[in-house]
């Protein structure tokens, strides 16, 4: 399998939760990093965003597709 790169930050845990159904979906492997550390009490999530976002190199262009279908159905 291809070494995962980030890809994207991710704004909140529902764009998490959304965008996380649709990449299950659709079979592109994923990981899902918060920036949540309880020593800081997620003060990294409101300067950073919620976290990231990290895949296959190979498939960029299509979430970045996916992350952008799903914030203009906001």
């Amino acid at each position: 399998m291809s070494a995962f790169e980030r890809i994207a930050t991710v704004e909140n845990d529902i764009e998490a939760g959304l965008v996380e159904a649709v990449l299950k979906e659709q079979g592109i492997p994923f990981i899902l990093r918060s920036h949540y550390d309880t020593a800081y009490d997620g003060l990294y999530q409101t300067q950073k965003g919620w976290g990231e976002l990290l895949a296959p190199p190979r498939f960029r262009k299509e979430i970045q597709q996916i992350l952008s279908d799903l914030r203009k159905d906001r």
